[in-house]
């Protein structure tokens, strides 16, 4: 695909907010709720790194797929990488969740609180390009004249 980035509007001030505070919501929820359970410091560092390691994914996958869709140079086994570690950061929760002692609705809780962090990750990931791109679109300086075109002084 070789189009053109588009000119994007600049995000609004609510959705720029919004997306800001579900991540700081969803992270801080997350952190509280590790904080506070009854499990290991292992444990809990297990669950910590998995939020990291889904939120670094999660941007880093929109940004390849964002470029791909703007004719960016994206190599196949960046993007392959990218969708494979969100897929095994998802895993990795599932699959810690599945076989933790917790209660089903602090599962349920553990749960959402990720889901919310990597949507707000990728919609403030957004925000931030878009704002950059509207930026850029903005001082970009209007086409100077063209330049002269020598012509060479008449043959006498």
């Amino acid at each position: 695909m070789t189009s053109q980035p588009s000119t994007s509007a600049k995000p609004t001030a609510a959705f720029i907010g919004a997306s800001w505070a579900a991540l700081f919501l969803g992270v801080v929820t997350y952190a509280v709720g590790l904080w506070n359970a009854s499990m290991t410091k292992s444990e809990k560092g297990f669950y910590a790194a998995v939020l990291v390691l889904g939120v670094f994914a999660a941007v880093s996958l929109q940004k390849s797929v964002r470029d791909k869709a703007e004719g960016l140079p994206v190599s196949a086994l960046y993007l392959g990488l990218s969708w494979g570690v969100v897929g095994l950061g998802i895993v990795m929760l599932v699959v810690g969740l599945w076989n933790s002692g917790m209660q089903l609705n602090e599962k349920g809780f553990y749960g959402l609180a990720f889901a919310m962090t990597l949507f707000a990750a990728v919609a403030v990931q957004k925000n931030v390009r878009d704002t950059m791109q509207y930026e850029a679109s903005v001082r970009r300086v209007p086409a100077a004249a063209p330049a002269p075109v020598y012509q060479a002084p008449p043959v006498v």
